[in-house]
């Protein structure tokens, strides 16, 4: 059935995410006449209170987020049957983050990607930042689009949380992608919305992939239809709108295996299932997920201890909200532009023992914490006080799981994921050891007043570990809690060999197709030690820099 060809670019984007914004803006700032567009099934986030102000990214994981997708996993016995719920975002600019860290170099070796190792990727992370901390460093630039800094508050409980690391295997900083206005540095505004000069670079919001358009096995175009939930009076029949010289593919770890799947390419036997005629065969296509493990425990603080419940769950009429939003206005400050602190942990000799995959990497933090001034997700469910909580998340766990489409019983199409969360048991020793420290860590600290139960394990009573209200902190020099025997968004594509289930090359080329090319966090291949978001931008400067010279530009 042919559909209406609406429009006909040099080069198509499908999926608008951090990536994605990071290649396009490259390529539009180093060719203005080159016709770029960007399909995303999300809205714009121009502006946007809920973007641009720090201290209102809770509101994106909300179950009414308009701006998260929340894919279900299937039900797993490692989870007691539970099915876990991975948010994805759904926006321009996708998952842009606030959490500043950069992993160790080995991360990229690791890859053995030629053209990827640290040596080639270090000068790009320098390109893409400006670093607002401190003047005169030399392992940071000052010069590119994406802002690092303090941000426009310090609260003195992050001050505690790290004087309470003294003594322990950590690394510590208290940076974020904010600026020193107070706004939140995300790739959206820094490298395409602040090219709206050009008219040769689109953005079509609420439009939802369904597949590639091929010749001869050469991507020419793009299939879509307009979201029903976000465009419900415009048209839902499919459209087409034509590249001329590429389609790049950047719709992340949930978006992309179903974008190909449904383009006939992938495993045949996926395909068959989903009566889809196989285009190539790339078994790999949505295989090796991997993610990193998330856990919030809530604290008591001390009485008038200063947190950001107010604004987490403050309305906006609320005078303590008003009086924040106001000098934010004038000078990026207070509580809207917030910090956090954060911290690395890397095993000592005697951890090392229990975590077998860090004993050949000792450069390689088992998890990173931070400390959320107030009850984060636990906010709107606890009674008035004032609360902290210690996140904590595990950054090389050794499972695996898969996405991939399918048909229900009345042939709608859905998602058949499999996050594989806990599938390999090594996983469960630095989660434990995870909790352990940032529990060591939080009572130290000066405002710690106890453990809210809901939010931690449930200990025997008797045992040292139960948790409870209290009245202060533990000494610094205190022993560790004893415990009893009874206590105790990523790489679907890889870039590797096709030979090994790889999906992509080296240059991002999808395997016996051409014109078609993947950017985004899906092709990593291992876990990286950081937050994602500064992985996504790299892979989207390294991107920019080889369709940049297949160009010609």
């Amino acid at each position: 059935m042919s559909h209406p060809i609406i429009s006909e670019f040099d080069v198509i984007f499908a999926g608008g995410d951090s990536t994605a914004c990071v290649v396009a803006g490259c390529l539009a700032a180093l060719d203005p006449l080159l016709m770029i567009l960007i399909l995303k099934g999300g809205q714009h986030t121009l502006n946007q209170p809920v973007h641009v102000q720090p201290c209102k990214f809770t509101r994106h994981l909300a179950p009414t987020s308009t701006t998260m997708t929340f894919n279900i996993g299937n039900p797993s016995p490692r989870l007691n049957g539970r099915a876990p719920i991975v948010p994805c975002a759904h926006c321009i600019g996708g998952g842009s983050t606030m959490c500043y860290t950069c992993g160790p170099a080995s991360d990229f070796d690791d890859w053995g990607a030629k053209g990827w190792e640290s040596k080639d990727l270090i000068p790009l992370m320098k390109k893409l930042e400006t670093y607002q901390v401190q003047p005169n460093c030399p392992t940071h630039r000052y010069s590119g689009p994406i802002k690092v800094s303090s941000g426009g508050c310090k609260l003195d409980i992050f001050e505690e949380f790290i004087h309470s690391t003294h003594e322990i295997h950590f690394s510590h900083g208290q940076n974020e992608y904010i600026g020193v206005t107070g706004r939140c540095s995300d790739a959206a505004h820094h490298y395409v919305y602040n090219q709206a000069h050009n008219a040769n670079l689109q953005i079509w919001v609420g439009k939802c992939m369904k597949c590639m358009i091929f010749q001869d096995k050469c991507a020419v175009g793009v299939e879509f239809t307009s979201n029903p939930v976000s465009c419900p009076d415009m048209d839902q029949s499919p459209s087409i709108v034509k590249a001329s010289k590429l389609v790049v593919i950047s719709a992340g770890a949930f978006g992309l295996p179903a974008i190909l799947e449904r383009s006939g390419i992938g495993a045949e036997a996926f395909l068959k299932w989903c009566n889809i005629k196989q285009l190539v065969d790339l078994p790999g296509i949505g295989e090796n997920y991997r993610d990193h493990n998330l856990i919030f425990t809530p604290y008591f603080a001390a009485k008038g201890t200063v947190t950001m419940d107010p604004l987490f769950l403050g309305e906006e009429s609320d005078v303590v909200v008003q009086k924040n939003l106001a000098q934010w206005k004038i000078d990026g400050k207070l509580l809207v532009a917030q910090n956090d602190a954060k911290i690395k942990w890397c095993p000592d000799d005697d951890e090392l023992k229990a975590m077998e995959f860090f004993q050949d990497c000792p450069e390689k933090p088992v998890a990173l914490f931070s400390l959320c001034a107030g009850a984060s997700g636990f906010s709107c469910i606890l009674p008035h006080h004032s609360y902290m909580a210690a996140n904590y998340f595990t950054l090389y766990p050794v499972s695996a799981g898969s996405v991939h489409i399918k048909l229900d019983e009345n042939g709608q199409e859905g998602i058949d994921f499999n996050a594989g969360f806990l599938d390999d048991p090594s996983d469960i020793v630095p989660l434990i050891f995870g909790y352990k420290k940032s529990c060591e860590i939080i009572q130290c600290m000066s405002s710690y007043r106890g453990e809210v139960p809901m939010g931690h394990p449930h200990f025997p009573q008797g045992s040292a570990a139960v948790c409870r209200e209290t009245t202060g902190p533990v000494d610094l020099n205190a022993p560790d809690i004893t415990y009893t025997a009874e206590d105790d968004d990523l790489r679907t594509c890889a870039m590797k060999p096709r030979a090994d289930k790889g999906v992509i090359d080296t240059w991002l080329n999808v395997y016996s197709v051409t014109n078609l090319k993947v950017a985004d966090m899906s092709i990593a291949l291992m876990n990286v030690g950081m937050n994602t978001y500064w992985t996504a931008l790299l892979i989207g400067e390294m991107a920019a820099m080889i369709i940049a010279d297949e160009l010609g530009i």
